[in-house]
């Protein structure tokens, strides 16, 4: 299983722009980007005008670093939106969306998409009462997903049930005194409240 394995702030000041790819560590000071604001690399400070092209591919690598996916991968992504009724760059994000990495994150049960990919690799969660430890794995409306019964007590559960929001997307619930969530319907565009153009992105991929 493939996977990014290096310097996530970088990707973050390559973006311009925070990912939230560490947690509560992008919400201080300590984050890259607030550290410093300029793209990684000799000439990092020296911001090029991008050409259409620039744009679009800029637009694609930071979809995929948000959530987290690498380039085959995303590319499957797309053929398979193109081939659903609808509007191609809607289906895309939703199916990125309805990834268990990203529900987990969505549902509050870790802090960033790497811990809730890194969490579901460990076999921590189950769909419907069966064990699911593939972070690519799509949810569908009804599902139910839930932390396996020998982990609820560890310290990492016990610190989602003190430290919980209270805040979720409109598409999912959660009980976390249960450690449970609940897909209620599938993501619109307007529940997704990512930067992301994905116009660009389908424009890229259609040249």
């Amino acid at each position: 299983m493939a996977r990014y394995t290096e310097a996530v702030c970088r990707l973050c000041r390559r973006e311009g722009m925070k990912l939230y790819l560490k947690g509560e560590r992008c919400y201080t000071d300590k984050c890259g980007v607030a550290k410093r604001n300029f793209a990684p690399g000799q000439h990092g400070q020296s911001r090029k005008k991008l050409s259409n092209y620039g744009m679009q591919l800029r637009e694609k690598q930071k979809a995929k670093r948000f959530y987290g996916v690498l380039e085959a991968q995303f590319r499957k992504y797309f053929e398979i939106a193109e081939k659903q009724s609808g509007i191609t760059g809607d289906n895309l994000l939703r199916l990125l969306e309805t990834r268990l990495d990203n529900v987990i994150y969505r549902l509050g049960f870790a802090t960033s998409r790497p811990e809730a990919r890194q969490l579901v690799v460990h076999g921590h969660f189950t769909i419907n009462g069966r064990k699911v430890d593939v972070p690519s794995y799509i949810v569908k409306v009804g599902d139910v997903i839930g932390v396996v019964e020998t982990s609820q007590n560890s310290p990492k559960f016990k610190e989602v049930k003190e430290t919980f929001k209270g805040t979720v997307p409109q598409w999912v619930s959660v009980d976390v005194e249960k450690l449970e969530g609940k897909i209620v319907s599938l993501p619109s565009r307007e529940d997704i409240d990512l930067p992301i153009a994905e116009n660009l992105i389908i424009e890229l991929y259609s040249r």
